[in-house]
């Protein structure tokens, strides 16, 4: 009990100087305290001793982040620019879509960008090809593929049967989209090379133009 009334205590004098991330959190555990496991409890007690709440835009620290793709996938990252969090931990975040991961890769690699937001192939093709100023994976945010098959009707009882012999929008050859299909397939017993045709002549950012146009009967799209 002395242990719930202490961590309610440097809560409530720390409450005013958190972001908003750390005020959701804060309120969670002093609301469900005997739910939360007590490693939770501690690690959150030790936040707010932590970064404070951003003051001045002047006291921003700028930082490009250059995205694989724009998509629904990534939504919550977009509700957290929206509702200011990364502005309430100091960080002034610039957000680019490079449409692919080789020029979400270049971007980072130029210097144009701070933090390249893409699947962690680029970066092993890069060290492959012997490059001396490589970059580096730092943090997995999805621990799964959004990856989207998408057909020209709705098919409410599609199998995996029926893509056979169809024309398929996968992406560029070596791309995670590309990749995330083939090994679906392949876990399904369908040979991407025999039974699929997939088209990997376009780039993964033209797609989707490509299949609104009239091309392959279904495109892989995140």
């Amino acid at each position: 009990m002395g242990n719930t009334r202490d961590l309610s205590n440097r809560i409530n004098e720390s409450y005013s100087r958190l972001s908003k991330g750390q005020k959701l959190l804060a309120t969670y555990i002093t609301d469900n305290y005997d739910k939360a496991v007590f490693l939770t409890a501690a690690m959150a007690a030790a936040s707010l001793t932590g970064c404070q709440s951003g003051g001045s835009s002047d006291a921003l620290t700028p930082v490009t982040l250059n995205e694989v793709a724009h998509s629904i996938f990534y939504a919550p990252m977009y509700v957290a620019i929206e509702e200011g969090y990364f502005a309430d931990e100091g960080i002034d975040l610039d957000l680019v879509t490079g449409f692919g991961a080789d020029k979400t890769m270049t971007a980072v690699l130029s210097g144009s960008a701070d933090i390249g937001f893409m699947g962690s192939e680029a970066s092993i093709y890069t060290y492959n090809e012997g490059a001396n100023d490589y970059v580096v994976n730092f943090a997995q945010l999805t621990q799964r593929a959004g990856n989207f098959l998408v057909a020209r009707e709705e098919m409410p009882d599609f199998t995996w049967e029926d893509i056979k012999g169809k024309d398929v929008l996968g992406g560029r050859k070596g791309g995670m989209p590309e990749m995330v299909f083939e090994y679906i397939l392949n876990q399904n017993n369908i040979d991407p090379a025999k039974d699929v045709n997939i088209d990997q002549s376009i780039d993964f950012g033209s797609t989707a133009a490509a299949f609104s146009e009239g091309q392959a009967d279904f495109t892989v799209e995140l």
